[in-house]
């Protein structure tokens, strides 16, 4: 028992001198939260705090910081221990399941619109569906999209060799349509506003059956885990062991790679016009220009108010400012020089409220010739993220969308698993409780450290299995 407290309090009297040694300032105060009776682990205690007073660099009670630190004695978010990771399931890593039909009920196009990220979650289900409907895929068309700036199409972005040699076993793929079918256009199905249970075999085999060649846009909230093992495997080996960048952009993603100064955090930061419209969410003190644009782009989506304003902020529906995302990552015990790289699409408002705390950060920008940048499309953009992103030594994001489901899976693929997605949810729940300063930074902290503990939002569960430790 002696033994184990000396070390309990070792460790921590190494932890209160790391702080000071970082400019941490902790309070004096601090070191009695859980007081030593033992003179002797007392005077233990005191030799790192004494060490860190006279002799770190920087003066604990002279520090100044926007963020004052905490009372309470806790590292960085990265150390805890995980119970839980997600790693790819066996039973689509190891096969194919089963073996592909001799005869193909058709040709399957899938139709992919938005962003990258969103066309890549629309081609991962159409991999599954055509599967499901025993169809040939044909390659996928991306749409032209004026908004996103983009003109882009599938083999603009990745590797199509790769795709057809990585698929195969598990569907089939196809460059070229046959020259009986490829004078024609095909039958249109969009399923993208379809919900529940809805089922493909029923709505569109007899179409596929019919007209030979039909086009699909999928489905958004469709249940995966429905499906036949053999179409999920497609699905999963399709999505993450197959899309790969062609080797043009990969080439200028290992450039923009290389550039970044190592060790850095990828932090995907989504504070944009459309978005925070979109959110229908309030902010106060927001500036002007900010205000115009994102009023610019509101439309129709009237923001909330009065009670249903709160019930849909605590429900963790609105987007969180680079101020409120700067100081829960001081919350995380991150440190304000860390490198960060900002996967972030043009237009982040508010951005002052970040770097003005973390003011050791990197853009796509800032890091590429400003020919390079303005000759590259949205795509392109989208398609530098990921790759930085995938590859980066942690990675977290403030609204876990599209992007980030596809990041936080390839992260677990490579074993990579400094990973997390900021709780808007318990933010929104904690301010409005009455928390702030030290008490909201310190239930952050809980409850970010449980999430990253148990690997929540690290991976999606279609294609990954947890793994207890």
């Amino acid at each position: 028992m002696i033994g184990q407290s000396i070390r309990e309090y070792a460790a921590r009297g190494l932890l209160i001198h790391r702080t000071f040694a970082s400019g941490g300032g902790a309070m004096l105060s601090s070191l009695w939260k859980n007081p030593i009776r033992p003179l002797s682990y007392g005077l233990f205690l005191l030799i790192p705090f004494l060490t860190a007073v006279f002799f770190s660099s920087s003066n604990p009670f002279s520090a100044s910081s926007s963020f004052k630190s905490f009372s309470w004695e806790k590292s960085e978010i990265w150390s805890a221990r995980r119970v839980v990771d997600w790693r790819p399931c066996d039973w689509w890593k190891t096969g194919a399941l089963a073996a592909l039909p001799v005869r193909s009920n058709g040709f399957i196009r899938v139709d992919c619109y938005g962003g990258l990220n969103q066309m890549r979650r629309d081609l991962c289900d159409g991999i599954g569906i055509a599967r499901l409907l025993n169809a040939t895929l044909v390659l996928p068309k991306f749409e032209v999209a004026a908004y996103w700036n983009e003109s882009s199409g599938f083999a603009d972005v990745f590797d199509v060799d790769y795709f057809i040699h990585q698929t195969r076993g598990y569907i089939e793929v196809i460059k070229e349509l046959p020259k009986e079918i490829a004078s024609r256009e095909p039958f249109k199905i969009d399923c993208s506003k379809r919900k529940g249970n809805f089922d493909y075999v029923e709505a569109v085999l007899p179409a596929l059956l019919e007209h030979r060649y039909i086009s699909i846009t999928p489905a958004m909230s469709q249940r995966r885990d429905r499906y036949p093992l053999y179409a999920r495997a497609a699905l999963c080996q399709g999505c993450y062991n197959a899309l790969r960048l062609n080797k043009a952009l990969e080439a200028k993603g290992s450039q923009l790679l290389e550039a970044i100064p190592k060790p850095f955090l990828s932090l995907h930061l989504r504070f944009e016009p459309d978005m925070v419209a979109y959110s229908r969410c309030e902010y106060p003190g927001l500036s002007s220009t900010s205000l115009e644009s994102i009023e610019a782009v509101r439309g129709d989506r009237k923001p909330w108010t009065g009670e249903a304003a709160s019930v849909w902020r605590n429900r963790g529906k609105c987007p969180l400012t680079p101020k409120e995302t700067a100081f829960i990552l001081q919350a995380l015990n991150i440190p304000t020089n860390t490198t960060i790289y900002l996967a972030a699409g043009d237009g982040i408002m508010e951005i002052e409220g970040f770097t003005s705390v973390y003011t050791n950060v990197y853009t796509k920008s800032s890091l590429l010739s400003s020919k390079d940048f303005v000759q590259m499309h949205g795509n392109t953009k989208a398609a530098m993220d990921y790759h930085v992103s995938i590859n980066s030594d942690a990675y977290i994001a403030t609204y876990f969308g599209n992007m980030d489901k596809m990041v936080s899976a390839m992260r677990a693929l490579k074993g990579l698993f400094k990973t997390l997605a900021l709780s808007r949810r318990d933010y929104a729940n904690y301010t409005a409780q009455g928390l702030w300063g030290e008490e909201l930074a310190k239930a952050t902290w809980k409850a970010h450290r449980e999430d990253f503990v148990m690997g929540m939002g690290t991976a999606l569960p279609d294609c990954f299995c947890e793994l207890r430790l």
